[in-house]
């Protein structure tokens, strides 16, 4: 039996159409890192000033303005490729529906990596080189995820992508700036479990686009070795970054570290889910796993900040 379609309705007015293009839902995976990363850099006892509260604040931004432009060039690089359609299973898409022109989102996409960039200049400034090369590297990614002739999510990278960007590369990058050229321990770890619930997020899309995306030749790691595959990567994802945690809380002896283990009950129901869904059922997924991923950054940066605070 064919799925029905799914009746998109248009977003009232210019700011709601563009509301909807930058996928508001999916922001929260580039500003939930950065909380790790101050928590990191709480729990190193750093001094807080002007500076530093600067610098977080322009961390924040520049990964949101980077989020931003993927998600743009996202909506018009699959719909140029025919991967969007009106048919597909997820959330519409701007391109695809007609709300906006293939022009209007290269130039929103444009004009994101620009407020990036600016963002990055005082970053270089005060993290020196690595974070000049980080920021480059998220910047061309950000396009080549599924734009250019080598788009990485067509490739079948789009979940190592995820993990170094949304995950080691923002919160290790975030930790370094507020520690003045330095790196707390734990740091990769964190920035690891970060990112592979960051990633778990895009393997339930891929499962669920995976029939659709191997007809328009997208190889995901859902395509290329099968749905078992993906369910089982989500399950491992989301139960490495609680176990993580929980050996740095062991190993460091911080009970900071041991809060997003609370997370756990409500892991396993969420793997309970990506067992039992398919196709369009997996959408309410997408946001349950995102909500996983901003609970446990927020307990694992809200534990750190505290922890240091109560000494």
């Amino acid at each position: 039996m064919n799925t029905p379609l799914l009746v998109h309705h248009k977003p009232d007015g210019r700011f709601g159409v563009w509301w909807s293009a930058i996928r508001p839902a999916t922001l929260w995976a580039g500003a939930s890192p950065i909380m790790v990363g101050a928590g990191l850099a709480a729990r190193s006892e750093i001094d807080w000033h002007w500076q530093s509260i600067l610098t977080l604040g322009l961390a924040l931004s520049g990964a949101l303005f980077i989020q931003i432009a993927c998600n743009l060039v996202n909506d018009y690089s699959d719909f140029e490729r025919g991967t969007d359609t009106e048919d597909r299973l997820g959330p519409a898409r701007a391109a695809a529906q007609g709300w906006l022109s293939a022009r209007e989102l290269k130039r929103g996409a444009l004009f994101s990596l620009i407020l990036a960039a600016l963002c990055g200049v005082y970053l270089t400034w005060v993290g020196g080189w690595p974070i000049l090369l980080l920021g480059v590297a998220s910047l061309v990614s950000a396009v080549a995820y599924t734009a250019g002739p080598f788009p990485l999510a067509y490739l079948g990278l789009g979940d190592l992508f995820v993990m170094l960007f949304f995950g080691l590369g923002a919160v290790v990058g975030t930790t370094w700036l507020l520690c003045i050229d330095t790196l707390p321990d734990g740091a990769w770890v964190a920035g690891g479990a970060v990112g592979a619930l960051a990633t778990a997020i895009l393997v339930v899309n891929n499962l669920r686009d995976r029939i659709g995306d191997q007809h328009n030749q997208k190889r995901t790691l859902a395509v290329r070795f099968g749905a078992k595959f993906a369910r089982w990567e989500y399950s491992l994802l989301v139960l490495g970054a609680l176990t993580s945690t929980g050996a740095m809380a062991w190993i460091l002896g911080s009970w900071g570290w041991l809060l997003p283990v609370g997370l756990s009950p409500l892991a396993f129901k969420r793997i309970r889910q990506v067992w039992c869904l398919d196709g369009r059922d997996l959408n309410p997924l997408l946001g349950a796993t995102a909500q996983l991923e901003l609970l446990f950054c927020i307990l694992l940066g809200t534990g750190l900040i505290l922890e240091s605070c109560l000494g």
